[in-house]
């Protein structure tokens, strides 16, 4: 197994994220324990010792089976970490209250990686706000040695992304963000590791296949690359990429049965990043997949929007949400003032007239309020998550 050294210790490369675990039928709650279990047999016995949850996953059973399943080794043969869930709206926010419970639950003492959950353009005004002492509390914890490695995880902009690292100087060590070929471009994935690089903040990988879709290329997809490298399956080019990038100290995998299980363990056993040449194909390939708008963030219509919208952060947005729609483009949506979202368009054209592109920008607004009605709502789904965690304590 591939290893990275992380501030004195030594990780294994891949890392179990778990909030994709087998089921015993359609309840998220209802977690297959036994092969649970057999899958933390085998990433122990081939050399993967990170092990990552949080507080909501599994409507709040995550953190219990891992738990449970982990507490059949030694505390000091793997390294846990879970997540607040700061980026829930809450009546309140009573971090003491949560990290108390979640020992409880994982059955430790102490958490070796302990993460500020999602910190994205409406969950940083709660990470910051001096009335809840989110992050004082956690640094005391540390101090404590309650917790031994501080960080986040990030789904916002990159501008918030630079901001909260302007406000916890270097508290942080690390960063777990989305980043994958696709979401290089797609998502700003290369601006926020080389952000997170220049500020000697370790990156933690998360969507390492983009939930499945790049384990799913197109028959004509797979046969390029197959031409390259004939032993390597899609998921493993993936990975490959991964490789390449020097401050990439952790890949989560979020498996969810023993063969894929098997499939990861063995493309970790040995280092082949891509050649620059192999790179670009795959760039082409990810290109390939978006089927964008081709705007280029010019930012000519800003000028004349009689309601100011930030047309070119809605047009990514749009193009993100045609690909592969998500709760987090909802949840980044929800965060901006009612009269900034793409709904608020009156239809007037005065940008479309101006665009070098000569992109239908009213269209396009249009088409994303009618995208992001069809997700569930954010607020909801916080709803719901706080009703799970109080059916577990109950």
């Amino acid at each position: 197994m591939l290893t990275n050294e992380f501030k004195g210790i030594q990780l294994s490369r891949l890392g179990f994220g778990t909030m994709r675990l087998p089921l015993m039928g359609k309840d998220a709650a209802c977690i297959d324990e036994e092969q649970v279990d057999q899958m933390v047999d085998y990433l122990l016995s081939h050399g993967v010792n990170y092990f990552d949850t949080a507080y909501p996953y599994h409507g709040g059973m995550s953190e219990k089976v891992i738990g449970r399943s982990l507490s059949r080794y030694p505390r000091e043969s793997y390294y846990l970490a879970t997540k607040y869930p700061g980026h829930q709206i809450s009546q309140s926010y009573d971090p003491k209250a949560v990290f108390e419970e979640q020992l409880e639950k994982c059955g430790v003492e102490y958490f070796d990686f302990y993460l500020l959950h999602n910190v994205y353009e409406n969950s940083i005004q709660v990470y910051k706000d001096e009335r809840w002492g989110i992050l004082d509390y956690f640094a005391e914890q540390k101090r404590l040695g309650r917790i031994r490695h501080l960080g986040f995880s990030c789904h916002g902009r990159v501008d918030t992304l630079r901001e909260f690292l302007d406000y916890c100087g270097d508290q942080m060590e690390f960063c777990q963000i989305q980043l994958n070929y696709l979401d290089w471009m797609l998502q700003e994935a290369k601006e926020k590791y080389e952000l997170l690089t220049e500020r000697g903040v370790g990156v933690w990988v998360m969507e390492p296949v983009r939930g499945g879709r790049l384990a799913a290329l197109s028959e004509k997809e797979n046969e390029t690359l197959h031409a390259l490298r004939p032993d390597e399956t899609g998921v493993a080019w993936a990975f490959r990429f991964l490789q390449g990038l020097p401050n990439v100290k952790m890949i989560l995998s979020g498996m969810s049965d023993l063969e894929q299980v098997r499939e990861n363990v063995e493309t970790f056993s040995e280092e082949k990043p891509l050649t620059q040449a192999e790179q670009k194909v795959l760039f082409e390939i990810a290109e390939g997949m978006k089927n964008s708008i081709p705007c280029t963030a010019c930012r000519y219509c800003c000028d004349g929007c009689p309601k100011g919208l930030d047309i070119p952060m809605l047009i990514a947005t749009y193009n993100e949400i045609r690909f592969s729609p998500a709760v987090n483009v909802a949840m980044r949506l929800e965060a901006l003032p009612e009269e900034k979202r793409p709904d608020a368009c009156i239809g007037c054209g005065k940008c479309a007239k101006i665009c070098p592109q000569n992109i239908d920008i009213p269209a396009a607004m249009k088409g994303l309020a009618e995208e992001v009605a069809k997700l569930p709502s954010w607020t909801e789904i916080c709803r719901q998550r706080e009703e799970a965690a109080r059916r577990i304590k109950a």
